[in-house]
């Protein structure tokens, strides 16, 4: 099923793809096609880096509007993109988004975006980030939960690449709290919920791999699309509380990635532990509506 969203996106990676360099067109033509969701492996970066002749900065930078092509700017139409390294070497894209009809608290940064992206694939850490614009006050901070804060790398258009502690001096982190580990750790938090709901099973994996060592609100999401696929999200809490990202917001990133319009959410279930001292449901129950006002919404406290 292609969306309208879906053709969107494959527009703008087209026209993203006429503004390359010829060899780096050539190269990427062959996996550049409506079934590419923003993710470039390890070794299709090498094989992009052999024949467009590029160097490794020069190659992120030049896909950088391709990551861009994700973005869902309805307010701003501002479109920018980000790409991540993982630990495993495989790229991962992401793009701003913006929801219509929310406060814009709701709002999804192009860093999140990507981070966010590799944490659902399972990555454990970001070695580097390549974004388009200079990274906001919030997104430095968001990075600074990271497991590889402290060696995470920022290559921006036009400069030299510099260290996220460059760009947050004298930073604020989990260790001031207390907390080892971060952001992108593996972990399971062993919730478990008898069920016959698939939707809520899925929202209880996702919670499973939560990050919420501040509030210990574990928790997790699940969003059926119309579709028929399910795309799952969990909670990346903060130390400074304000960048932490929702797990709706998370799952949302996994959905757009994947190409699907947001519109067509229908129907969502959200897991959140009864031991943490905030919630989810009503921010969560706000922004869903003003996807779709006809989802439905399972919820529970485990």
């Amino acid at each position: 099923m292609t969306t309208l969203h879906s053709t969107t996106v494959q527009q703008r990676l087209e026209n993203a793809l006429s503004d390359l360099p010829a060899d780096l067109q050539s190269a990427l033509s062959s996996f550049i096609n409506t079934q590419f969701k923003g993710v470039i492996t390890k070794a299709q970066f090498q094989g992009l880096l052999a024949d467009s002749k590029l160097d490794d900065k020069e190659l992120r930078l030049a896909l950088l509007p391709l990551a861009a092509a994700f973005s869902v700017a309805p307010i701003s139409n501002f479109y920018v993109g980000a790409i991540v390294r993982g630990n495993s070497g495989h790229l991962y894209f992401g793009a701003n988004m913006e929801f219509s009809g929310v406060q814009l608290g709701q709002t999804i940064h192009a860093e999140q975006s990507a981070i966010s992206h590799a944490w659902i694939k399972g990555e454990t850490g970001i070695s580097d980030i390549t974004i388009n614009f200079s990274p906001c006050g919030h997104c430095r901070q968001f990075m600074n939960e990271l497991t590889t804060a402290d060696s995470l790398m920022i290559q921006l258009p036009e400069r030299d690449e510099k260290s996220l502690q460059e760009y947050l001096p004298e930073s604020f982190g989990p260790k001031d709290l207390g907390i080892e580990g971060g952001l992108l750790a593996s972990v399971s938090h062993n919730l478990t919920l008898e069920t016959d709901s698939a939707l809520l099973i899925s929202a209880v994996e996702a919670a499973n791999h939560s990050h919420a060592p501040y509030s210990h609100n574990i928790s997790g999401i699940a969003l059926e699309m119309k579709s028929g696929h399910v795309y799952h999200g969990m909670y990346a809490e903060n130390a400074a509380f304000n960048p932490s990202l929702p797990p709706l917001q998370v799952a949302l990133i996994h959905a757009n990635m994947s190409r699907e319009c947001l519109s067509e959410v229908k129907a969502a279930a959200l897991v959140e532990s009864h031991k943490g001292e905030i919630s989810h449901l009503a921010i969560t129950q706000s922004t869903l509506e003003a996807l779709n006002p006809d989802v439905t919404l399972e919820y529970a406290s485990i």
